[in-house]
């Protein structure tokens, strides 16, 4: 427990999936946590006791990343709490695959509102107690570079995540903050497994195209969170780590 000892880090999302994983992750190397969830009491709850179980600290937090009022709430309470803030991770996200002629204003606005909006929103709150040396990490996708077909809301939305990473690493920058994106491809989570992506011929496909010759786990997706939160990167800003297994 020693790379990010004295730190304290947002994770939006983090009731269960990749935020969860980067949580606990966090937390193991010496980060006092807040969990948000939007609607999952209880998995947040469980991540928390968790952390507590292992000696770690943390706090879930409710809030939905998309409206203002909540994306300040949430950062006020990681202030309150711990006192401070040096890492956030945007992690919430929606994602549902629809072709073209399937799209709708609500389709399309769901996902922006969370996966762009909200990212946005919960950063502005949070810069204003970000520190030098602190980091940012948005969670973007690989779709941005496969682009695969019946994603191009989902698609859309992480193209933007790509852009307001580089925005927002020049803008930052000048206060020593660092922004950086981590783009996952397939990830084996309640979502995905939900979605009925596991298990489907598009996960085979996935797995043919990868290298690697596997599908991601939250934990290979945290342990490139961890890598971007702690000084280790501190030269890299700006970026988008690529964390497929090879797949792009």
């Amino acid at each position: 427990m020693s790379k990010l000892k004295g730190k304290v880090a947002l994770v939006t999302g983090a009731s269960k999936g990749i935020g969860a994983a980067i949580a606990r992750s966090l937390a193991a190397e010496g980060a006092s946590v807040v969990v948000n969830y939007a609607s999952s009491k209880a998995g947040a709850d469980a991540i928390v006791a968790e952390i507590s179980a292992a000696g770690g600290k943390a706090v879930a937090v409710r809030g939905d990343v998309s409206r203002a009022a909540d994306a300040q709430a949430i950062v006020n309470a990681a202030i309150e709490r711990f006192g401070r803030l040096d890492v956030l991770v945007n992690n919430s996200g929606v994602y549902k695959f629809s072709p073209l002629e399937d799209i709708t204003e609500e389709h399309f606005h769901k996902h922006f509102n969370v996966n762009v909006l909200g990212l946005l929103l919960v950063t502005q709150a949070a810069a204003r107690h970000l520190g030098e040396g602190s980091s940012i990490i948005n969670i973007g996708s690989v779709v941005s570079r496969i682009t695969p077909p019946g994603s191009v809301v989902y698609t859309g939305t992480k193209a933007a995540v790509d852009g307001i990473t580089g925005v927002l690493s020049r803008e930052l920058g000048q206060r020593k903050i660092r922004v950086n994106a981590i783009n996952p491809g397939m990830v084996e989570t309640e979502g995905t497994r939900a979605a009925g992506f596991i298990g489907s011929d598009f996960e085979t496909g996935t797995v043919a195209q990868t290298p690697l010759g596997r599908i991601g786990q939250p934990n290979d997706i945290a342990s490139v969170a961890v890598f971007l939160a702690s000084d280790d990167s501190r030269w890299l800003t700006g970026e988008q780590l690529l964390a497929g297994g090879g797949l792009h």
